[in-house]
């Protein structure tokens, strides 16, 4: 699975056990303007369709009978390298996904954050904002904005760090690395914040870089989330 995704209409695969739920969802994918390449019923049809349709995004349940969501974010990750730092976004990387969840998920959607998961959106969402959502997640941003939910941010402020980082202590990190930092927490790419702060890509790619060895995380979403329950994005 070598392709680089990121076109101009994502491909999205749809997993919840519902299908009436999972025809709602395309229903208002296709509004959006987004293509739906393919449904899955459970983790275990999830995964086979991402290896049969290679999707730009996948669309995730998490409570779903036998192989739930979080079986599928831990599955994929043993499949596909994750580090967005070190290759070119959507070469060799597993697909984005996007959780679908309830106001109740607080927990199990951190769960799946730190099992992989770039991001999360309730399911009472306008078709605008699911339609963003996806377009974030495809062209390499996460969806964990500073505006969460109350129990979530309790939730990742009470439990242990993210994975990777251990009892490392965090480093301070500079004006321009936090900016960066606020703009990926927001959901913008890497090119998107280039654009922003009129840096070259290559530069803000660099502060990434910083940003993750300072706080000691693996990966976008993880530096987000070590940011918040360290208090550093308010």
């Amino acid at each position: 699975m070598s392709e680089v995704r990121g076109s101009s209409v994502p491909r999205v695969l749809v997993v919840d056990d519902q299908t009436l739920v999972r025809q709602g969802i395309r229903t208002l994918l296709e509004l959006g303007g987004i293509t739906v390449i393919a449904e899955a019923g459970d983790g275990a049809e999830a995964l086979a369709a991402v290896a049969r349709h290679r999707p730009d995004v996948v669309l995730l349940d998490l409570r779903m009978p036998r192989y739930d969501g979080l079986w599928f974010l831990q599955q994929l990750s043993e499949e596909f390298a994750r580090d967005d730092t070190e290759q070119p976004e959507g070469v060799n990387a597993a697909p984005p996904v996007l959780v679908l969840t309830t106001f109740d998920d607080d927990t199990l959607v951190l769960d799946a954050l730190r099992t992989g998961a770039r991001g999360y959106l309730l399911k009472d969402v306008t078709v605008d904002q699911l339609a963003r959502g996806v377009h974030t997640l495809a062209q390499g941003g996460t969806l964990i904005a500073p505006s969460i939910t109350e129990g979530l941010l309790r939730a990742i402020r009470s439990g242990p760090p993210p994975v990777g980082a251990g009892d490392v202590p965090i480093q301070p990190l500079t004006d321009r690395e936090l900016e960066v930092l606020r703009l990926v927490a927001e959901g913008y790419s890497n090119r998107q914040i280039a654009g922003i702060v009129h840096l070259a890509e290559g530069t803000v790619k660099n502060h990434l870089s910083a940003i993750l060895l300072k706080l000691g995380a693996r990966d976008r979403t993880n530096a987000v989330l070590r940011a918040l329950r360290e208090g550093l994005l308010s």
